[in-house]
């Protein structure tokens, strides 16, 4: 009678204990198989290169910036920037697309995954490194003064600028140059813009970074007129994605090889800013 009884009670517990499983999966909670699934997904969703690959498109956040990132005459997007950012996208085994976007909202754009990172002869400042993730440099630059040719000769130093109105990008190192110096600015989408504004007169001068200077200003160029007089600073360039991202990493490692088998100063070289590339090691 006890053995009888004994095993109704465990029969009893065995389909209770069934029940209840089928009602947690009827309900939505995660039964032991989902469970698995959920911490898969968990683990590619905190895995940036994990994601990237998985879409199969790496989103690079960009402005219209010569010699790293302009168009070509059919539209497509070229540069010393643009063309690392293709050959490293190559290298993850996904397709490039590039995104303009507007630099003061660069950070909210890659945390809102709009773009995957900012790859734009970005200034590895204060602010940038303390909200991104970032490769280590791999390009000098420096903020630089741009005024008419015919008025150089006046503006050779910091203390000649006091007077003049500048324009400067929102949110780039050149407006951190000109607040830093107190000097009366405009600030304007792109570094191109601020170039027009100076060609145009409604600005005395501009500052913007070296690299693009010594592309658009200048004899040959779109900007004849113009030309760059005094170096405010010295900076580095470095690629930024988003916080605790794994991509940082991956990109460190494409730079140290690119730079070994010589197709980084090959690339450089197209777009005349091999002096400016820093050593990867």
């Amino acid at each position: 009678m006890k053995k009888k009884l004994l095993a109704l009670v465990l029969a009893a517990g065995m389909v209770a204990s069934m029940a209840a499983c089928g009602n947690t999966n009827s309900s939505g909670s995660a039964s032991a198989g989902n469970s698995k699934d959920t911490s898969a997904t968990a683990e590619s969703t905190d895995s940036d290169l994990a994601y990237v690959k998985d879409k199969g498109t790496l989103v690079v956040g960009i402005t219209d910036f010569e010699p790293m990132d302009y168009q070509d005459e059919n539209g497509n997007w070229i540069g010393f920037d643009a063309d690392l950012a293709s050959a490293f996208a190559e290298s993850l085994g996904v397709d490039v697309e590039f995104v303009e976007i507007d630099w003061d909202n660069k950070i909210l754009e890659l945390d809102g995954k709009t773009i995957d990172c900012v790859w734009n002869g970005m200034t590895l400042t204060d602010e940038v490194t303390s909200s991104m993730s970032c490769t280590t440099a791999y390009c000098n630059n420096a903020q630089v003064v741009v005024v008419p040719s015919d008025v150089a000769d006046k503006y050779q130093d910091k203390d000649s600028l006091k007077d003049l109105t500048f324009a400067v990008e929102s949110g780039s190192a050149g407006e951190a140059q000109a607040q830093e110096l107190g000097l009366n600015y405009t600030a304007v989408t792109a570094q191109s813009d601020a170039l027009m504004e100076v060609a145009a007169g409604t600005s005395d001068a501009a500052i913007i970074d070296s690299l693009m200077a010594a592309a658009m200003v200048g004899e040959g160029t779109g900007y004849s007129n113009l030309t760059y007089t005094i170096g405010l600073n010295d900076e580095e360039y470095g690629v930024g994605f988003r916080k605790g991202s794994d991509l940082a990493a991956e990109l460190n490692n494409f730079f140290k090889s690119s730079y070994a088998d010589g197709s980084m100063e090959q690339i450089a070289e197209k777009y005349g800013v091999q002096a400016a590339v820093v050593e990867q090691k």
